[in-house]
This record gives C-alpha cells, structure tokens and sequence, in this order.
C-alpha cells in the first residue's frame, strides 16, 4: 500500500511572499529538534478561512509541538473583499493563500474540501442542499486518514443549527460524522489504496458562548477541560496570543486584523466523543505522543533529547553528526505516517544547521508546454562540516541528461552554481487546480484523489538537490521560482506557473442589449509562447449570432497581444447566457482555447497567476435609461461602473479632490460603492457634501454596509435616521413583494414586476436596515423561508429637492453576472431624478 501525507516544508523554511528562501534562526533549529521528538497531531475543523481559531492552532503547533492541520470546509468565495474588486473564484484564490500565510506563522498545515462558499445560509439543511455532503465527508475522512489526528477540535457547535451560519454548523456536522467514520474500512473504500482507516482518540468542541461566561445548559462541565494558552516562547520572542494575531491579521481582504495580547488566556474543549478526556492544559493526556509509539523507535526519544540539551546556539552544525545518527535510526524502521513525516523534518533541520542555502530560479513568471525552461541553480554551504554535492536533477520525470553530477565537496561560504535545462510538458501545467474545470454552486470538481484536500497543487518544477554528509547522503527539493530584483523591494521570489500556450477573453464581463441592433463584441488574444497561429471564433447561446464566423490569428513572440472584433446580435425577444472565445491552434488538432489569464497581487501573499474561464454573460433585455452620467465612489471594490457603462451611462469615478471639493452638481446621480462607510477614512470629509448634493437635486444611491467599524456615526448614514442590522435574504430565489407599487423606482422608465427578481445570483442581499424614520419608503419585501418579512432593503427618502437612497440588495454580484432584472431596477434608481 502507498502511504500518501500532505507534508509541508517546516515553519522556518518559507519565505515571506516576494522574500528569498529564509534560513532558520537558531532558536527555530532548537524548537524543531524539540518538535522532532513529539508524535502527536491535532485537526482542527471549521467552515471559512478566518473561522479558525488561531490561538489554539498557534498553541497546537508551538507550544505542544504536535502536527496540527486546519481543515476549512471552503476557500471563503462568497465572502465580501475589502482589498480588491475580485469576488466569487478570485476572492476564494486569495482567500486560500491568505490561509496559508496565516499557516506560515501559527506552524499549522492547511486543507480544505472541494465545498465552495456559495454565500451566507441560516441553517445547515440549507448549507446541504447545496453542498454534495457526501463528497464533502469523504473529502473529512480523506484528510483525517492522511493527517492521522490523535485529537480533532471543531471551532463550531453540531448541536446548535439556526444558531449561526448555516456552513459554520455543517462543518461540525461534517467534523463529527467524518470522526466516526475515518477508522470505518467499509466507509470510503475507494481511498484504501492510498491511505488506512485512522480512528482519532478524541473529539473536542472548542467551547465558547460568545462573550458569556456559561456554556449552553446542555454542556456537561465533567466533559470540559481547560487549556491555558498564554505561554511566552523566549526562542521565538512572542507568546502564543501574539503569533496568533499576526496569523489572524494575514485576512487582510476580510478586514480581520488583530493585535496581540500579553493577558494570561484559556481555552475550553468539551469533549464530544472519545472514551477518555484529556485533563486541564493537557488536551493529550494518555495518548502516547513519543517515539515509543513506533515500533523500535523507543530509543530516537533520548538522542533527541540529548541534542537539544547540547545544542549550541553560536553552532548549529555541531549538532549535524547527532542528528544524522537520529537520521539512520529512523531510516531503518518501518515505513509509516512517523518516519515519512520526520525524516522530512529531520532532513531541513540539517539543511538548516548546515546554513544550506538551496535556489533554484527562473527568469520568467510562467512559461508553456513546449518551451524549453532554463533553471538556475544555487547551492551554497556556510558551516565547516564536510558536505558534498553529489547531484542537482528535476525531480519530475525528466530527461536523465537535463541532470548534472558535480560530485564536489562545498567549501564553506563558497557557493556552487549550475545551469539546468528542460523542456515543459502538458502534464506540469499548473495553477489552482480546483479551478481546472467547470464547477456547480456548492462543489468544486477534482477527479484526482491525490489533489483532494489540498491547500493547493504541486509546483510544476522542482529542483532535487542530492548532498553527502558524513557518508549519508540527503534529497533536499526545492521548487523553481521566479527570480528578479525590484527597484524599490529588492531582491523577489515569486512562483513559476505553467500555464496555457494561449490567453483568450472577451474584453468586458457582461453585455447587455436593450434591441435588436447588433454590437461589437472584442475579444483579446495573448501569445503565451512563441509561433501562435490559428482561428479564432466566437460560442454563443441559442438565438444569437456572431460575424465574423471565425477569423485567423497569428502571433511571433510570446506576449505579443492582439484584438478581435466580432458583431454580436441578439434575438428579438428577452434571452439570457452566456458568449465564449474559442481558439483552435494549428499545431495542436483537437485543443480549444477559452480561459483567460487573471493575476492577482497583493504585497501579504505570493502573487498568483489563473486560467479561467474568458466567457462573458450577454442578456437581451426590456431596459430604458433616463439620466446620463454617474458619479461612483468607490468603496470595498466591485465591478458596477463597468457594468453600469455597458448600458450607456457615463460614469466617471470620483477621486479624493472631486468628492471633498469637486463641482459634485455635474452628475445625474452618485453611487457609493459597498462598505465605503467602513473602508473609507474620508467619508467624514465626504458626507456631508454629498447630503447637501442630495438637498440641491441630485440623487445618491448607497450601498450595503455593516454596522461595524462604521467612519461616520450611523444616525448620519442618511438624511434622515436608519439602524443597520444583520438581517439579509440568503436564498436567491426568494420572493420578492413589492410593497409601494407607485414609487417611481418601480416605474420609471423600467416597470418593475415578480420577473425582474428571477435568475439572480447567491443571494438578495444582506445587512438590512431595521428601523427607520417615516421619511423613507420602503419599496421591497423578502424573506428566506420560515423567517418574518424584512423590508428596510430599499429604502428612498426626498430630501431637499433630490433623493436619498439606502439598498442592501446585491447589485455589486447581480449587476456583473447580468441579471437583467437587477439591471432595470438599479436603472431606475439612477433615473430617480429625471421623474417629475
């Protein structure tokens, strides 16, 4: 049987996005040694990035040194962002790297299953008629029979569904069944030929009671423990409260930063299940974490210990001949979980001790299959330990001439550098894998078993290093990066994708018709590689038709970008869907080429480069517009004055002068962007100048915002009072009631009917008012089943001689998916100054 582990690299081995490889301190040698010699592991279980509690994954980690793996039933793609304009895949794209860059700090491993975030739900049951529970279990039971968890800790409680986010619930409900199911060989039998049944000591609830001192009535105190998590580690210079606000503070796109405490802190575990507890500060006690609990592995316990009374901090190195003694013990005992996992982690610490210095670079940020990849090649020893370089080879398979054999002794701080040479395969093609394929709401598609549960995939080059020390020799892999030096930031490392030979998007990501006139529709095309030739034509939805049929492309060099102009006509009557490019190349029969390349950058993660898909929505739709140009202030970032220009309007994006003390009379209407009252530290500046615009004629539409961390006091949101509230309507589908059928929202100069409200995206909106001053009218009702109306989702007051409006609904994802009810009613609001 093949054992499959998701290993990471130790803690002090990653860099910093954008940073060189970083060597290890001292004192992160000495606590690895220390954590050599712990065999214990921990599961922690929740539903988004930012659900889990980094405290107790920092305290798992550092202080009991066990493995300790986050599993996060989704990528967060339905969360808001409030760094970037990217929702949906992209936002999930950041999300996960900002989980590992959290992971990075706390020492914990990231996982996840192939669920998506498909946006807030108010009870588990609706979470499951979404997700594919069953998969989303077998994805639990694959991780935990991988990470093999002596105790798992779900951050949520299974028995409380209602009583927060439907997914926070389900992933409790998936953590406890996954629990009772791992050690089952009759559950998931599939994943037997790579892994074995684990049956987990201990199942915790990590206990709280938002903010209250007691526990629900329900909890047995005799089940509780306590675990105080305030220890300082003197070797990394924090105590554990203040590695886990770091950790947490890495979810810059949810606005989660966080500051460390010096208080004494506990946590409480209840247990769940399991035949025994732990005990206080003890979450352990009776398992047996030492290397006793491998057989023949009883003595590796006291060397281990030895090593670390000896170790010198001023010489690391000196510690290398005991540890290669470690080494040799492990070497020769049965393969397993134990031996895979330390061997990794005793190989970097000799790397480390050693002051290894290992790179391999590249000089482009990605390439193609069939581009010959050029790799640099770095590896320099800094202690006086006898090291010898005995082989630099890819450690995918290659071409055995693509290796160099130096068989060289590396002096002390002479580094030893080489050139390797190899030509990309279709098979090393990279980037989020989950992403490769067309998704369903609720569920990722991974056929690959070994993929499944994955952080993300592996690099697609890797750079084996083979050295000798003191006779035994050591593979040390790193993966090629993307090397260059910035002007301003220094020296950067960045990762090396392989990706498509061929980039095709439709410029825009929505088309809207309002008649049956044709409309240009622009496709770019961007070489990837060098000698591009071939057709390109335009996919289109039942009804429509493009001219040209197809037409011809042909590119030179790599990066080379060209346009291509299509007519697009709609059918006569109201048609909804969606357009696609598709280009076939010359040199590769039978391949279509339909994604676009998406890259995101933010300086708190590695940048990343996507494939997606370049298709865009198109609608045939009953739309009027009255009122020409639009003010947009941004807020937490979305793609409405896009959306809002591809119907014709002039939308101009107000920048800090023009909203402090521009000539704001010039526009028809401002849109403020979603949560600019929480992001914006000008909006004090900015409100009372847009109210006054207000007063003086014009009209001011207000986006969603929460009632947290709000700039301006939110009796001054609008004209008038409103309290904001949590309420929302989570199911898209809900009805929707029309509550004052003459409001010229609701009729000028689109008549807004039950139909507009069909086809919209993940939701109806969220944060509704709940109160508010007679002034305002509310114009809708709606509610998720079971629940009482909530009607404060848009809401219009006259003030002065303009008008003032408030809307939850969520136009910032209905707008850019084309919805076109969405559009005709957000058309209104705009045109509610041209009403008479």
């Amino acid at each position: 049987m093949r054992i499959l582990s998701l290993l990471s690299a130790l803690l002090f081995v990653t860099a910093l996005p954008g940073q060189p490889p970083r060597q290890p301190t001292s004192g992160e040698l000495h606590a690895a040694i220390q954590k050599l010699g712990v065999l214990g592991s921990a599961l922690y279980v929740a539903a988004h990035p930012d659900d889990e509690n980094t405290r107790m994954i920092a305290y798992l980690a550092n202080v009991e040194k066990v493995e300790t793996g986050y599993l996060s039933m989704t990528r967060g793609d339905g969360g808001q962002n409030l760094i970037a304009p990217d929702i949906s895949e992209l936002l999930g794209l950041t999300r996960t790297q900002e989980l590992l860059a959290a992971r990075r700090i706390d020492g914990g491993k990231q996982f996840f299953s192939r669920a998506n975030d498909f946006g807030y739900s108010k009870h588990p049951d609706e979470t499951f008629n979404i997700w594919d529970k069953e998969e989303v279990l077998a994805d639990a039971v694959w991780v935990i029979r991988q990470q093999r968890p002596d105790i798992m800790i779900l951050r949520f409680d299974p028995r409380a569904p209602g009583s927060t986010h439907g997914h926070h619930t389900a992933s409790a409900i998936i953590g406890r069944e996954a629990f009772e199911l791992a050690g089952d060989p009759e559950a998931f039998p599939e994943q037997l030929a790579y892994v074995e049944p684990w049956q987990p000591e201990r199942l915790f609830w990590n206990a709280y009671s938002w903010g209250r001192d007691t526990l629900p009535a329900y909890v047995d105190s005799n089940d509780v423990i306590t675990v105080d998590i305030g220890t300082y580690l003197p070797k990394l210079g924090e105590n554990v409260a203040e590695i886990a606000a770091r950790s947490r503070s890495q979810h810059k796109s949810q606005g989660f930063g966080a500051s460390g405490s010096r208080e004494p802190y506990t946590e409480r575990l209840e247990r769940l299940a399991g035949s025994t507890n732990g005990v206080d500060n003890d979450p352990f006690a009776g398992i047996t974490t030492d290397w006793s609990r491998v057989a023949g592995g009883r003595a590796i316990g006291p060397a281990l210990e030895k090593i670390e009374h000896d170790f010198d901090f001023d010489d690391p190195a000196a510690s290398v001949p005991a540890l290669l003694e470690v080494r040799r013990r492990i070497a020769v005992l049965d393969d397993g979980f134990w031996k895979t996992t330390k061997l990794a982690e005793l190989d970097d610490i000799i790397a480390g001790a050693l002051g290894l210095y290992l790179a391999a670079t590249v000089d482009s940020r990605m390439a193609a299959p069939g581009d010959t990849l050029t790799v640099e090649v770095e590896v320099t020893n800094r202690s006086d330990l006898r090291v010898q370089l005995r082989r630099i080879a890819f450690a995918e398979a290659q071409d055995p001439k693509s290796a160099t054999a130096p068989q060289i002794r590396l002096a002390a701080g002479r580094p030893h550098r080489d050139t390797l040479h190899t030509v990309l395969r279709d098979d090393q093609l990279s980037g989020p894998y989950w992403l490769q394929d067309e998704w369903q709401l609720g569920m990722y598609r991974v056929a690959d078993q070994s993929l499944r549960g994955r952080a993300e995939g592996e690099d697609p080059v890797n750079v084996q290093f083979t050295i000798d020390v003191n006779g035994q020799p050591i593979h040390l892999t790193r993966p090629a990066r993307y090397h260059y030096t910035d002007p301003v930031d220094g020296e950067q490392f960045q990762p090396f994708e392989v990706l498509p030979p061929v980039f095709v998007e439709v410029t825009e990501s929505s088309y809207l018709f309002t008649s049956e006139q044709a409309a240009p529709v622009t496709v770019k095309v961007t070489a990837a590689t060098d000698g591009v030739t071939g057709n390109l034509s335009l996919d289109v939805p039942e009804g429509w038709r493009a001219e040209p049929a197809s037409q011809s492309i042909e590119f030179d060099r790599r990066g080379q970008e060209q346009f291509y102009t299509f007519q697009l006509s709609p059918p006569s009557g109201q048609s909804q869907g969606r357009i696609a490019p598709a280009l076939r190349l010359a040199n590769r029969p039978g391949a279509v080429y339909s994604r676009k390349l998406v890259t995101i950058a933010h300086p708190h993660i590695p940048t990343q480069l996507a494939d997606l898909s370049g298709a865009a929505a198109v609608a045939r739709v009953d739309l009027q517009t009255a009122g020409r140009t639009v003010g947009y202030l941004p807020g937490a970032g979305d793609a409405i004055p896009e959306a809002l220009a591809a119907i014709g309007l002039d939308v101009t994006i107000l920048t800090d002068a023009e909203a402090s003390i521009g000539d704001l009379s010039a526009y028809d209407a401002i849109v403020v962007g979603i949560r600019a009252y929480n992001t914006l530290s000008r909006m004090p500046v900015y409100q009372p100048r847009l109210l006054e615009y207000v007063r003086r004629g014009g009209t001011l539409i207000v986006q969603y915002n929460t009632n947290r961390g709000l700039r301006v006091k939110e009796s001054e949101l609008g004209p008038f009072p409103l309290e904001l509230s949590r309420d929302r309507v989570t199911v898209e589908e809900a009805p929707v009631k029309i509550l004052a059928p003459n409001h010229p929202a609701l009729n000028f100069p689109n008549k807004i009917t039950a139909a507009d409200f069909e086809g919209w995206v993940q939701e109806r909106g969220l944060y509704f008012p709940d109160k508010w001053a007679p002034e305002y009218t509310p114009l809708l009702g709606s509610s998720d089943p079971g629940e009482e109306e909530h009607a404060g989702g848009l809401l219009v007051a006259r003030y002065g001689s303009g008008h003032f409006v408030y809307t939850g609904y969520s136009f910032f994802r209905e707008l850019p998916a084309g919805v076109p009810g969405a559009y005709r009613l957000f058309a209104n609001l705009v045109a509610l100054g041209q009403t008479k």
